[in-house]
């Protein structure tokens, strides 16, 4: 039985953040955070807020993206780089669990804001620092965005047709997987201090989690030289594996990285004699003789329409998928039955939909309270209930240009 969100706390009730970063990568983990219940403060400049407030199509003149990125995010303005914007940040930190910043190393040292000024205020402080090199080393004063590291992890170099160029991805990849290893990490860093009573720093490269998620490419270079080419929708691992087009001109995508799934399929398009092959036994053994497999599948599918031909693979228990745009995503029965996109009321622009938090948990879910808000819109209400200032101080650092 699911838990009633309106009535159970959620699990990370209780946590405060501060998201002092900008673009993806690290307002993505806040915002991970925030679907579970950790109140999240989204501290932008005055003049200048995050800028994917203005990333991609908006409605009416808002960003549609912001209205993801900031869901369950309180917006406030601060000025860091100067004294009376320091030490608010400061003052909300001393009563926060974690800060959240992507600054390129040293900024917030310069303002009088780093480690071991924000660990004085509060010793219990984890401050999750998300660049696209990390803290030290050669690079770590460049520039960085997922882009870059989606080219130098390997991933663009091995992605792509075989005569083609490298390529890369047309969303923010590279960013979205440090966004959930910046979850991760933050929350492993918190358990940490419920043992040592202490707070630290994460450092998080952009560069190393989509490393990561590549799979054992380091290891085959080291132990055989072996750097991985591309192979367009192809598998060096198994075949086939391919997308397909059907005779009403749609696309499938069929895999077979199991051997029992290879041996159905081969039996349901008809090419039984295959599966008898020697080189049919091993993944990589099929995977050499992949002109000759998607040959087989290609033609079966060709000749079916996209339901015929799932309903086939269905019955014969093969892995198989419509290649969707988000259309169709929107209207499948499958992210139906799991609300994988549900509506949110937003004050802005009316009902909206968007994807739901990443997961279920059964007694103490998550939950989108919100969508994102404009810049600057709990300014006054955070530094009120938070710091006790009056009306006047407020707006005394407001013509000081703090705010």
């Amino acid at each position: 039985m699911t838990a009633d969100p309106n009535t159970t706390p959620p699990p990370l009730h209780g946590l405060r953040v501060l998201d002092l970063a900008t673009l993806f990568a690290g307002p993505l983990a806040a915002t991970m955070l925030g679907d579970f219940g950790a109140e999240v403060i989204k501290v932008e400049h005055p003049t200048r807020p995050d800028p994917s407030r203005g990333h991609g199509p908006a409605k009416d003149g808002v960003g549609l993206w912001w209205k993801i990125l900031g869901r369950n995010k309180r917006t406030i303005t601060l000025d860091l780089a100067t004294p009376p914007g320091r030490d608010l940040l400061l003052r909300l930190a001393a009563d926060a669990d974690v800060v959240v910043e992507n600054f390129r190393p040293g900024t917030l040292e310069k303002w009088g804001l780093g480690w071991a000024e924000l660990s004085a205020v509060n010793p219990r402080l984890v401050l999750a620092r998300v660049t696209g090199f990390g803290q030290f080393g050669p690079y770590s004063h460049r520039p960085g965005f997922g882009t870059l590291a989606e080219a130098m992890s390997g991933f663009a170099a091995m992605t792509g047709e075989p005569e083609g160029p490298p390529t890369l991805p047309p969303f923010g990849l590279a960013d979205s997987i440090a966004a959930l290893a910046t979850a991760y990490a933050v929350m492993t860093a918190l358990n940490g201090r419920a043992t040592t009573g202490r707070g630290q720093v994460v450092d998080l490269a952009i560069i190393e989690p989509i490393l990561t998620v590549l799979g054992p490419q380091p290891l085959w270079y080291d132990q055989l030289g072996y750097i991985q080419p591309r192979t367009g929708n192809r598998s060096r691992n198994n075949a086939p594996r391919n997308t397909y087009r059907t005779a009403c001109g749609s696309w499938l995508a069929v895999s077979t990285s199991a051997q029992s799934i290879a041996e159905r399929v081969m039996r349901l398009v008809g090419r039984q004699e295959l599966v008898d092959e020697p080189w049919f036994a091993t993944g990589s053994g099929r995977a050499e003789h992949a002109d000759v497999l998607d040959e087989a599948v290609g033609a079966w599918i060709a000749r079916h329409s996209r339901e015929d031909a799932m309903a086939a693979f269905e019955k014969a228990e093969a892995a198989i998928a419509p290649v969707y745009d988000i259309s169709d995503v929107m209207d499948d029965p499958q992210y139906r039955a799991l609300d994988s996109v549900v509506e949110v009321p937003d004050p802005e622009l009316g009902p909206i939909r968007m994807q739901n938090v990443l997961f279920r948990l059964s007694e103490t879910p998550g939950a989108i309270r919100w969508a994102g808000r404009p810049h600057g819109a709990d300014t006054d209400a955070v530094l009120t209930e938070m710091l006790g200032l009056s009306a006047p101080e407020i707006a005394a650092l407001r013509t000081e240009g703090a705010l």
